[in-house]
């Protein structure tokens, strides 16, 4: 049974157990400002704000996509300053992140935890809106917490670049899936990148499949009848635009019970980089 959800009534219920770290990761593609802005006007109490592209990417550069993976000892510093602990005398602390984007920024987090070995991670299910339809407590201080003693531990198996895509992709065993909606992937739409399509050989299994409409999780049972077809694979390599709802889906194998999926961390935004430019 995964510990990778939490529901609100938890939440609730834990709101004053200090070996827990509330995380908001609201943001906004379209506008950068916007999650660290609603942060601001109200979140969950106790809860710290990480902004995806300040603390949750690293630096852009000509190759490696649009949110490349941020550089590990600037990410530990930052959870140790909101008061993550990698030990202590209750364990490592909990930490449950939180978005309003049926998990796709929430996920990210989950998955940089797990990343650099931190696995007491959850997701809380329905996120802020389910927070609110609950009627739970909001507040506007920004807390204040002793330093944690976060210390990463990278698993570097969990995350693939260009190179090994290409080496991989079409080996028995190995699926690479397509996390972003039937028209990008079919390349009938792109509204972030300059060229449309999918990487050869992909299979198209849309992030927003994992929730239903009120942004939360479907059953367990509904994500192992998801990934049936490719639940015998040896390796499930996922990308999306950037490696940040892609990991929507590596959430969903593990509430699945498959432990096989891997980031492309540059995603198709890296993938396109590589491409001559689309004709006008």
């Amino acid at each position: 049974m995964s510990n990778s959800l939490v529901s609100v009534g938890w939440l609730q219920d834990h709101l004053a157990d200090s070996t827990i770290a509330i995380v908001d990761c609201r943001f906004a593609l379209t506008d950068p400002t916007a999650g660290q802005q609603q942060y601001q006007q109200g979140h969950i109490p106790g809860a710290h704000y990480l902004d995806l592209n300040r603390q949750l990417s690293g630096p852009v550069q000509p190759h490696g996509g649009r949110h490349p993976l941020p550089d590990v000892a600037t990410l530990a510093a930052t959870l140790r300053q909101i008061g993550i602990n990698s030990t202590s005398d209750t364990g490592p602390t909990w930490v449950v992140a939180y978005d309003d984007s049926r998990f796709a920024f929430a996920s990210r987090l989950w998955w940089l935890l797990r990343y650099l070995g931190h696995e007491r991670v959850s997701v809380l299910d329905g996120g802020w809106a389910g927070w609110q339809a609950a009627g739970a407590p909001v507040s506007t201080e920004c807390p204040s917490v002793p330093p944690g003693n976060f210390r990463p531990q990278v698993n570097p198996e969990q995350v693939v670049d260009i190179h090994q895509v290409k080496a991989q992709k079409d080996q028995p065993g190995v699926v690479l899936v397509d996390a972003r909606e039937g028209d990008r992937y079919r390349g009938e739409r792109e509204p972030i990148d300059p060229i449309a399509g999918h990487i050869p050989g992909a299979v198209n299994y849309p992030w927003p499949e994992v929730t239903d409409g009120t942004g939360h999780a479907r059953s367990p049972a509904e994500q192992r009848q998801r990934w049936a077809a490719i639940a015998e694979a040896d390796s499930v390599i996922v990308y999306c635009g950037s490696g940040v709802t892609a990991c929507v889906n590596l959430l969903s194998l593990d509430l699945a019970g498959l432990s096989t999926g891997k980031l492309y961390a540059g995603s198709w935004s890296d993938w396109c980089s590589y491409l001559p430019p689309a004709n006008p």
